[in-house]
């Protein structure tokens, strides 16, 4: 199953404002395992920077004014996203700046049914805790060290690993040498996070079910 894990950056809080993207970054997974197709675009959003959200980010007027407009790159978005789930923290804000971008070019709006929230998700989970993306990486002991401003690649990478957290499907290895499983899905710290799939042999089969035979003889439950 293929998955996106986006993020933005804008000009500022609120499109009711006038605010608009400034930054797109996606990352796909393909069962959870990150693929090479990433997507990735600094935008001129045609108006000035709110200075809250310089602070955040750091990209200057000047900067962005050189860069395309959402226009542009909106139909490869469009296709790079398509039948895919969308992985987003704090999903209200993200989708509500990109479907103000699609509506001001006329294009459809991306529907919250193919999203899926990690804020949701860590509130959920993590009840009355901190739910922020810096706080679930303190949690996780994911290293975040990289992000000094909000960059939607580093935030996207940060992102997947926690939503891999999110939903218990994280397993520490030692990096032993590789048999026959299919191996590391993404790095921090210390630990490689993936999924293990471990297929027996028919002789481990076969000394599995003699086992059974001769030590299980009786019902210990």
């Amino acid at each position: 199953m293929k998955e996106i894990v986006l993020d933005t950056e804008t000009t500022g809080l609120s499109v009711r404002d006038g605010h608009r993207i400034v930054e797109i970054g996606c990352i796909e997974l393909d069962n959870l395992v990150p693929t090479k197709n990433i997507f990735h675009f600094y935008l001129n959003p045609e108006r000035k920077v709110s200075e809250k959200a310089f602070e955040v980010h750091g990209y200057s007027d000047e900067f962005l004014s050189t860069k395309q407009k959402f226009a542009d790159i909106a139909e490869d978005f469009l296709d790079f996203i398509k039948d895919k789930k969308i992985i987003i923290h704090n999903a209200e804000f993200d989708i509500g700046h990109l479907n103000n971008e699609l509506t001001l070019i006329g294009k459809p709006k991306i529907s919250t049914a193919n999203v899926i929230d990690t804020l949701e998700l860590a509130r959920n989970k993590f009840p009355g805790s901190g739910i922020s993306l810096d706080a679930l990486c303190k949690r996780f002991r994911i290293d975040n060290s990289r992000r000094e401003k909000h960059t939607a690649l580093i935030d996207c990478d940060l992102l997947a690993k926690v939503y891999i957290n999110l939903i218990d499907q994280k397993e520490p290895t030692l990096n032993l040498a590789e048999n026959n499983e299919t191996k590391i899905l993404l790095s921090s710290g210390n630990l490689d996070y993936y999924k293990k799939i471990v297929t027996p042999t028919e002789k481990e089969l076969l000394e599995h079910s003699n086992f059974l035979k001769k030590n299980l003889k009786k019902n210990y439950f």
